[in-house]
């Protein structure tokens, strides 16, 4: 798969013949001998979706496409299924054609550089290759490194384990590149490039120009590396939009950000999804999450403008992560969304999960668990047709470990108890089915509760007990978790050892089991 994808091409292809700046033409064609040129013999593509960021327009049947265009705008192709675009030496797409004739404002990452006049066709190339209804796609939340170290943090605790990854169509980091520090976007590309896959990127709060005064000028170093901060494309019968919806600086006050869409983002939306077939599945991706997780975090109206552009398609699905929680949200129609069946949310778990904090593992990188109780980790999202299918991989730990379960190690017999079994399903909703029995007797459903997760809790408050330091960095404080599930612990049973079974069906009907045991001893 590896090899296919590398001898795709695509290419922009530049003379030296400027043309009129209110317009940019060119053609999408089919690249048969992959050397990146456009020639006489290789024919267009018709019915290619083109955008410079908020029109969009389809190529004709020669393949050819125009668009208005300013002094500061991306052209890129929006892959079309059934063909593929190239990945540069560092595996990121190469899908556009960056245009500032004058280059970035200057700021303290630098921008782009300026690329001068435009050329008289900017041509993408692409190659043909049959997909199946039926792949997988590999989601990063929060990489998030503020130092070097942290880098490496996440290269040998997360990247390691997905070296040459195979049988995984693409990658895609949902924001929080980095932290803060934009000088850390190469080593942070030089990470993900050990993956294998074609990468894709978004924008996060921590990966803006901070010293612009314009929110379209906050992305400019994000799109020397990585090219536009909205785009799309096609993969078999699913439709991926991604969009940055950090607002910065804040319109209420002018300090922070807040989480929006500008308007010509809402437009580049609905031009784009006039193209896009009704039974697919859209996958709208950004970084901060549309659900309220605690205060105004998201602009109503914009959610509300983003839901009435999706009203006429029936299967989809948003992602976000930001929050370094894990969590899924559906909204319904009290919550603005116009269809019967509700719009589900996935805010991924991250892959530095507690902001690179906890006790070092065995190879001195942090276990850095999040405060819902969620280890860091990352998502595989499954994809058949119009339909998915999701599952959470924790970083260091086998597939099959989905869950945390927490109880008393010791009860005594016959003697009420406070205590319970606590099962923390890390992919988890209200949705689920959570069961457990003990000595393979019936089985019960257990309570879903919304609460800390003690596992987390008492690990946390270790480093508060402990008479000596640990090496690392003590974690945040528990937050009320939405994956916790709550059974009682049976103390009228005979004194020894017994087991507790977990059984979880998940939304996706999809069952994970886990085992655990507790002795009832004769009290003293």
């Amino acid at each position: 798969m590896k090899k296919l994808l590398v001898a795709c091409c695509i290419c922009f292809a530049f003379t030296q013949n400027s043309i009129a700046q209110d317009s940019v033409k060119g053609y999408v064609f089919e690249d048969i001998n992959k050397n990146g040129t456009k020639e006489r013999k290789e024919k267009g593509i018709a019915q290619v979706a083109v955008t410079n960021g908020e029109q969009v327009v389809l190529t004709d049947k020669k393949g050819k496409y125009e668009l208005p265009l300013g002094t500061d705008q991306i052209i890129s192709v929006i892959k079309p299924r059934d063909y593929q675009v190239p990945v540069d030496e560092n595996n990121l797409p190469q899908f556009f054609y960056n245009h500032k004739p004058e280059g970035s404002p200057k700021t303290k990452f630098e921008g782009v550089n300026p690329t001068g006049k435009l050329p008289k066709s900017v041509d993408f190339g692409l190659v043909s290759q049959k997909e199946n209804d039926e792949f997988t796609a590999l989601i990063f939340g929060d990489p998030q490194p503020y130092t070097q170290q942290e880098v490496d943090y996440f290269a040998q605790g997360i990247v390691a384990e997905l070296e040459n990854t195979e049988g995984v169509n693409f990658g895609l980091s949902l924001g929080d590149l980095v932290g803060d520090d934009l000088s850390l976007f190469n080593p942070y590309i030089q990470a993900t490039k050990a993956v294998g896959i074609p990468w894709y990127n978004l924008l996060g709060n921590h990966d803006l120009n901070f010293d612009v005064e314009l929110d379209k000028l906050s992305d400019e170093t994000y799109e020397a590396h990585f090219g536009p901060a909205d785009y799309a494309f096609n993969v078999g019968k699913v439709h991926f939009i991604i969009l940055d919806n950090v607002i910065y600086p804040d319109p209420r006050d002018q300090k922070g950000y807040w989480g929006g869409l500008r308007q010509d983002q809402l437009n580049f939306v609905e031009n784009d999804l006039k193209f896009v077939p009704r039974d697919h599945l859209i996958v709208v991706a950004f970084h901060i999450p549309i659900s309220e997780t605690g205060g105004d975090t998201f602009r109503d109206e914009d959610r509300n403008s983003l839901f009435a552009l999706l009203k006429d398609y029936p299967n989809t699905l948003s992602l976000s992560a930001h929050t370094h929680i894990q969590r899924q949200d559906f909204f319904g129609k009290e919550e603005g969304w116009l269809q019967e069946k509700p719009h589900h949310h996935y805010n991924v778990g991250t892959t530095s999960g507690d902001w690179y904090s906890g006790k070092l593992d065995n190879q001195g990188v942090p276990f850095a668990t999040m405060r819902d109780g969620t280890p860091k980790g990352y998502a595989y999202i499954h994809f058949n047709g119009n339909q998915y299918n999701v599952n959470y991989k924790v970083a260091g730990k086998p597939e099959d470990y989905q869950m945390e379960v927490f109880h008393p190690k010791v009860v005594a017999k016959g003697k009420r108890s406070r205590s319970g079994v606590y099962v923390n399903f890390f992919m988890g909703s209200e949705n689920d089915l959570v069961e457990y029995r003990v000595d393979e007797g019936e089985w019960k459903t257990m309570r879903y509760t919304k609460t800390q997760d003690p596992s987390y809790e008492s690990s946390v408050y270790e480093w508060d007990l402990a008479p000596e330091l640990f090496s690392g960095r003590r974690g945040s404080n528990a937050v009320e978790s939405t994956h916790i599930w709550r059974g009682g612990i049976p103390a009228n049973l005979g004194v020894g050892q017994h087991t507790i079974e977990i059984r979880v069906t998940d939304m996706f009907g999809n069952i994970h089991l886990n085992s655990s045991s507790y002795l009832i001893a004769n009290p003293k």
